[in-house]
């Protein structure tokens, strides 16, 4: 069996469809190639912190209604210290600038909404997945569906399966060149329906670990903890977590914590990745099949809305003007805005975590960094300009 688009995309998260809908809307053919099943995609529990920029986009790609109605518009975050509280005013450092808080899941379920309303093409539970000819004119892809292998036929392949999908897979070892850090903690989530303990998200540094208050919505909450990557889940019961969460926050938030059965639990390794370049031949890889941040910066979702945001206006000028010289532009334009992201995500994963290998020089500039960040204008303006995202470059 045999199809035809022009750009075949690998993936169903919120990148693949973003870019699917972006496209979609702009007159340019897509199927998009998923190997799960909606409810599975559905169920990953992620980010919540959507950047200026993705918020931005998400409106461009026609799919913000409930996000607008139902998301909560943070102005700013605060930050602790030993027990000190710093709040950093996001909007009043940035010239506007904010945050919305609105669940990944929400995010993926009102574009796959968005794309089944448009009648676009998505194919779940499709298996062996396989791009071939990516440096060739006519690159095409095959997979099998109901025991029936397929080829679908395409312009260009933009690879938005993850860190462990086959996009990535199927650039020669070679061609690429991989940076990482991978960090002594992980992160243990808990989800519960209780009001969140604070209506601007927490960042808390302490001796016994960095812990995150953040929210899903005014009566949702997410919470996280570092642990070491020897603990499992099964070692933490909600009592533990919960008295552990206590002990972490200055006792005023403490105070006010209100706590309630889990809906989820989990634990995240922590670690920066990057590889380069993010294209080969006609093949472009999107999102975190590319590149990984630790979630201290609020910076996974939202990179990747960056990744789509360059891929989609290459495209639109592809596909409208003829301006094919601007495909190799994707992966250096890419590049600049995520390293950037990957220093801010690395900067505020070391101001705030325990290190276990750290020693009194170490805490000393710790605590030096953090003075001065939290006391200087300059200082403030850096960690809020960050925070909310730095604007995307032009493609021209």
């Amino acid at each position: 069996m045999n199809m035809r688009t022009k750009v075949a995309i690998i993936g169903a998260g919120p990148s693949g469809l973003l870019l699917g809908q972006l496209l979609h809307k702009a007159g340019i053919d897509n199927i998009i190639l998923e190997r799960q099943t909606p409810d599975y995609v559905l169920g990953r529990i992620r980010a919540g912190v959507l950047e200026q920029g993705m918020v931005d986009m998400m409106r461009e790609a026609g799919v913000a209604e409930r996000m607008d109605r139902e998301g909560l518009v943070h102005e700013g975050i605060e930050l602790v210290y030993n027990g000190k509280r710093d709040r950093i005013d996001l909007k009043a450092l940035t010239g506007g600038d904010t945050v919305v808080v609105y669940g990944q899941t929400e995010v993926t379920r009102d574009l796959m909404e968005a794309r089944a309303a448009s009648g676009a093409m998505t194919i779940y539970q499709a298996e062996n997945v396989q791009p071939h000819d990516l440096k060739g004119e006519q690159p095409y892809i095959t997979f099998e569906k109901n025991g029936e292998t397929v080829r679908l036929d395409c312009d260009y392949i933009a690879g938005c399966d993850g860190f462990h999908g086959v996009s990535r897979k199927s650039i020669p070892a070679e061609v690429l060149r991989h940076f990482e850090r991978v960090y002594p903690f992980g992160w243990l989530g808990l989800l519960s329906d209780t009001p969140p303990v604070n209506e601007e998200l927490i960042y808390a540094q302490h001796e016994r670990g960095f812990v995150l208050c953040s929210q899903r919505s005014a009566s949702r909450s997410r919470y996280y903890l570092q642990v070491p990557l020897t603990d499992k889940v099964e070692d933490w019961s909600d009592e533990r977590f919960w008295n552990e969460l206590k002990t972490r926050l200055p006792q005023d938030v403490a105070d006010k914590l209100v706590t309630g059965p889990s809906l989820e639990k989990s634990i995240a390794p922590l670690r920066s990745y990057v590889v380069e370049p993010m294209q080969y031949g006609k093949l472009f890889l999107v999102g975190d099949a590319a590149h990984i941040v630790p979630p201290t910066g609020a910076k996974g979702l939202n990179l990747a809305a960056s990744d789509v945001c360059y891929l989609y206006r290459i495209l639109v000028k592809v596909y409208r003007e003829g301006r094919t010289d601007l495909l190799e532009k994707y992966s250096e334009l890419a590049l600049r805005r995520i390293w950037k992201a990957e220093r801010f995500s690395w900067f505020m994963t070391t101001l705030l975590h325990d290190f276990p290998e750290a020693d009194a020089f170490d805490q000393r500039m710790q605590r030096t960094d953090y003075d001065y960040y939290t006391s200087s204008p300059a200082g403030l303006k850096t960690i809020a300009e960050n925070y909310v995202g730095l604007p995307f470059d032009e493609v021209e």
